[in-house]
């Protein structure tokens, strides 16, 4: 990754760091400590000198934080008593519901819409909480957490981030992943070099022939495996399915429904891709390798983590709260999509009450969208509004009674 000239990185800094969270590691609490360290090795970015820093060079400073982590902290085994990656998401998940969508990709055009308000509030080394497919990369990577916490009612959006991270843990660089997703054959050098263009990217899908089928099944399926998430042979079909409908479908890949057509207004992958933020800036994880490798070290670290789960509900929210407080880390951001419009009939205020129990950092978020159904303020050729707010004001309108239902969420933009 090139480096603006005259910047230097404050590296004294950065092995301090590093060297607690070592040490942290051969005490009984090693993990969470550790965690806490890696958050502060990210927020070891302002470690600088040289002037005014570019996003870009305090994502090297990430970067040489989240390397020195990962070769020097020696984490216990699970057979020395860590909990491992499936242990976590079966200790932590519900019952699995029903809801008449694949969700393969999310329908929210307007996904990036909050992305500058996502970097601008410093969240940092926190933990993030979503629910969907891979747009939440995309805010991961603006607001690079320790941990992440990724949960659907229904038990086919954990085994597709299953296929996700089987992706991530072959693929070194966004060029690989995304030829991998959908089933080509790496670019060549230039297509594929850190600088590379994502329309570059994306006229490399769009022309190639996808790979041999089998070739590409067995290693997604070894890679699947050794996530050690208990699978039954109807699991590993439907990841195979779902990877299939990526590489036939291709980047016109869109939302779908079951028994109904995609709405016009429903982006497809490329349009996702290629879309911008609020600010004009093009900030799909896929864009810039900087981006990827924020969301590619998580995930080989375990520290993306699918669960079922309803925000609702009686364990997941309460679970991932639990373990937090038992960590010593705290919530900055949660993405609900438009989940709080089906909560009906007292659901909505015991998901405000799961919200309240997870400890928080000041100014943590909550991201949603509003579909047409339920707001006019759209941009032009739009079905969707994204907006951040700070979850303490949602909390604190709940406890005053001025917030007692979705529509009182949503009143300001109707």
């Amino acid at each position: 990754m090139r480096v603006e000239p005259g910047t230097v990185v404050n590296g004294d800094r950065l092995r301090r760091v590093a060297g607690e969270a070592s040490a942290a590691a051969a005490s009984r609490d090693a993990e969470a400590r550790a965690e806490a360290c890696f958050g502060r090795a990210i927020e070891a970015r302002g470690g600088l000198v040289g002037g005014p820093m570019s996003r870009r060079v305090r994502r090297m400073a990430a970067g040489v934080a989240i390397s020195a982590l990962t070769m020097l902290v020696a984490l216990p085994t699970a057979g020395q008593g860590q909990e491992t990656f499936a242990d976590r998401i079966a200790r932590l998940s519900e019952p699995p519901g029903y809801f008449d969508t694949d969700n393969l990709i999310t329908n929210e055009r307007s996904y990036l819409e909050v992305a500058p308000a996502l970097e601008s509030a410093a969240l940092a080394g926190g933990v993030y909480v979503g629910v969907g497919p891979d747009q939440n990369f995309s805010y991961i990577a603006r607001i690079e957490p320790a941990l992440a916490f990724i949960l659907d009612v229904r038990r086919d959006n954990l085994l597709l981030h299953l296929l996700f991270k089987a992706l991530f843990s072959i693929a070194d660089t966004r060029a690989e992943y995304l030829s991998l997703l959908f089933g080509c054959d790496p670019p060549a050098a230039s297509t594929a070099s850190p600088v590379a263009a994502i329309e570059a990217l994306v006229a490399h899908i769009d022309a190639c022939a996808p790979e041999e089928a089998r070739a590409l099944d067995v290693r997604v399926r070894a890679a699947v495996m050794a996530t050690g998430v208990d699978l039954s042979g109807e699991d590993f079909a439907t990841i195979r399915r779902f990877h299939r409908t990526f590489i036939v479908e291709g980047l016109a890949l869109q939302f779908e429904s079951h028994g109904r057509a995609p709405r016009p207004g429903y982006p497809s992958y490329r349009e996702l891709l290629l879309e911008r933020d609020a600010s004009g800036r093009l900030r799909h994880f896929l864009t810039a390798d900087e981006d990827y490798l924020v969301v590619r070290t998580l995930q080989r670290r375990d520290r993306i983590v699918p669960l079922v789960g309803d925000l609702s509900g009686p364990k997941t929210l309460a679970g991932i709260g639990a373990l937090l407080d038992e960590r010593g880390q705290r919530l900055s951001a949660i993405y609900v999509s438009n989940v709080e419009s089906y909560l009906q009939g007292g659901r909505f205020g015991t998901f405000l009450a799961n919200l309240a129990r997870l400890p928080r950092t000041p100014g943590a978020l909550v991201v949603r969208a509003v579909f047409a159904s339920h707001t006019r303020a759209l941009r032009p050729g739009y079905g969707s509004t994204s907006r951040a707010q700070v979850l303490d004001d949602l909390l604190n309108g709940h406890a005053n009674g001025s917030i007692r239902s979705y529509w009182d969420v949503i009143s300001g933009l109707q």
